[in-house]
């Protein structure tokens, strides 16, 4: 299981809705994704990606 290391934080484009993404930092320097109304710890999906896969993927953006 990949280490998180930082807390979640919210988009910068989330509208405020409640409908949300979040990120967090992972220990290999990659991030972990979640929605924010599901939590991992209660089975939900966690989404984590490399460090170049993040980066390749903000780029694009």
């Amino acid at each position: 299981m990949t280490e998180i290391v930082s807390s979640f934080r919210k988009s910068s484009y989330s509208a405020g809705e409640g409908n949300c993404v979040e990120v967090a930092h992972t220990a290999t320097h990659g991030r972990a994704i979640r929605d924010s109304k599901q939590h991992p710890e209660d089975g939900a999906p966690l989404l984590t990606v490399s460090r170049d896969a993040w980066r390749n993927f903000v780029q694009y953006l």
